[in-house]
């Protein structure tokens, strides 16, 4: 069976809206289209191999050997064992069995009650942290980043205590972009022979994630060109981890629950493809981003890049325009045909501002004034028209003010 993308975003300058749809997308960072080799490829796992792949016969048995092939195939692309691949349901709940789970079983076996982390992570990162203070008694040190969302691993280092449990760290920030020396950190904590988490479901498919040196790294397939609701957790076998769904002892006891074999088979194809391209699409979207960036400071005086200038991802580009709304700047854009973002789509509904742009020293008056842009792993056209909607955006809503 063959499958043909019809109106997919990933070329910016050949989107073909539907009716009501914006031509171009730049909230990649949100979700991504799914790719169609990833579609193509979970389609038999939907319907022909319908198993159980717990089940002992042979219908169970093709559903098992297709997850088996599927975790080996991540395995591969994190340089670890097969066996350590947990299939979760996205990057949240990989977050929260990486935080809960290792933290936990490090307090049941050892009565550590120590977790080292910064205070710009994702929610699902800073939310299981709080739970582990609220229910388990847990400490959090949340060491502080600069101006451009950068923690110092040494830092990092003098936070470690006898009793810590865990260290987490994003590997690059959902919403300035800004990369964390992720290897310099694990070198650190392992010298103290403290586990570290990595939160690399947005640099998954921009970075290389073997030899990271942490111990456990999630993942989100849609961030990558799999359907919402895949992703995986990736945790050495020698770091205890207590599961947090019980049940029938799927995922080698870690995670209970039929598994999601089509899902699995879509997450481990859009994987295998985003690392084949990472290197060509790394410098491609880094060298558009940058003349985007470029024209829009130039463009418009009110506009600060927010993250750090140089290492940052190569499809993140966001801003805050002082004496603006940055919501009122994106509706200015969705008019001209533009979708974008002003942080972080998992902060449903909420009007406060970033979290991660005021522990950055940006004041909350300024930072209700962000917006990012976040490019496809597939973008090949110069943005220049996108920075025209935003200078002439920015000064429509200043107009009003």
């Amino acid at each position: 069976m063959s499958i043909h993308a019809h109106g997919t975003s990933s070329d910016l300058s050949n989107a073909t809206p539907h009716p009501g749809e914006a031509t171009l997308y730049l909230d990649n960072a949100a979700t991504t289209p799914v790719r169609p080799e990833a579609l193509e490829a979970m389609l038999p796992y939907l319907a022909g191999v319908y198993g159980n792949p717990s089940s002992h016969h042979t219908v169970g048995e093709r559903a098992a050997q297709a997850l088996a092939d599927a975790r080996g195939r991540v395995a591969a692309v994190f340089g670890m064992r097969q066996s350590d691949v947990i299939f979760t349901s996205g990057g949240t709940e990989a977050n929260n069995l990486a935080i809960k789970g290792i933290a936990i079983a490090a307090q049941l076996g050892r009565d550590r009650r120590h977790l080292v982390t910064t205070p710009i992570e994702h929610e699902s990162i800073l939310e299981s942290a709080d739970y582990l203070e609220r229910v388990h008694g847990f400490e959090v040190s949340r060491v502080p980043v600069d101006g451009t969302g950068t923690v110092d691993p040494a830092a990092i280092g003098a936070a470690l205590r006898e009793d810590t449990a865990l260290v987490s760290v994003g590997y690059a920030n959902n919403e300035v972009g800004t990369i964390q020396d992720v290897g310099a950190i694990a070198t650190l904590a392992r010298e103290r022979r403290i586990p570290v988490h990595v939160d690399a479901v947005q640099a998954a498919g921009w970075l290389r994630l073997a030899g990271s040196g942490a111990d456990a790294i999630s993942i989100a397939g849609h961030k990558i060109g799999a359907p919402k609701g895949t992703g995986a957790l990736v945790v050495r076998g020698r770091v205890p981890l207590e599961p947090l769904l019980h049940g029938g002892g799927q995922e080698r006891g870690r995670r209970s629950g039929t598994e999601h074999v089509a899902g699995a088979v879509a997450l481990a194809t859009a994987l295998d493809l985003a690392e084949a391209e990472r290197e060509e699409a790394f410098a491609r979207v880094t060298r558009l981003r940058e003349d985007f960036v470029a024209r829009v400071l130039d463009r418009v005086p009110s506009a600060t890049l927010t993250g750090h200038p140089v290492h940052r991802l190569p499809g993140t580009a966001s801003f805050t325009f002082a004496g603006t709304s940055g919501e009122a700047v994106l509706l200015e854009l969705e008019r001209r045909g533009i979708v974008s973002s002003s942080g972080s789509a998992c902060a449903a509904g909420s009007d406060e501002p970033s979290h991660v742009l005021v522990a950055m020293g940006i004041e909350p008056e300024v930072a209700q004034t962000a917006v990012r842009f976040t490019l496809a792993h597939a973008a090949s056209k110069p943005l220049d028209a996108v920075a025209d909607a935003v200078a002439a955006s920015v000064a429509a809503v200043q107009s009003t003010r």
